[in-house]
């Protein structure tokens, strides 16, 4: 395939992801992929159509699994977990915990794995303050405490 084919595929996929569609920098890599191939191609690559298609393919997997987490991570941004809202807030215990021991609370109106950090048991129906949530268990310690 001719260089410049590559160049506009890679130009294509580039504005594709930068002016339309939103798919996770995945086109961008792909056209960083295939624009790299057409430079490649243009300089020195032989024409052999199976040499250039295995050239982007190894720049594309490349890419996909290198640098896309890094770079999409540090220009989009990874928005903070929807459930570390509720640290502060108070939830009713839903069977005896005892200190270190996981059970149940209710917050909200739905069901959490609880974890009692304080240093007294926590008794059903008792009201306890979240004070951190780690892997979608709530840490609990005894409103008074």
């Amino acid at each position: 395939m001719p260089w410049w084919i590559w160049i506009i595929a890679g130009v294509v996929l580039l504005s594709a992801e930068l002016l339309a569609i939103e798919a996770q920098f995945y086109l961008v890599l792909l056209g960083v992929a295939a624009l790299l191939t057409g430079i490649g191609v243009a300089v020195s690559l032989p024409g052999q159509p199976v040499a250039e298609w295995v050239l982007f393919g190894v720049l594309a997997v490349v890419l996909m699994f290198g640098v896309r987490r890094q770079l999409y991570g540090r220009l989009v941004g990874s928005p903070p977990p929807m459930y570390e809202v509720v640290v502060g807030e108070v939830a009713t215990v839903s069977e005896t915990i005892e200190p270190g021991a996981r059970g149940r609370a209710q917050l909200r109106g739905a069901e959490w794995t609880a974890r009692n950090v304080g240093r007294t048991a926590l008794a059903e129906g008792q009201r306890a303050r979240i004070e951190r949530v780690e892997n979608l268990v709530v840490d609990l310690k005894a409103e008074e405490e």
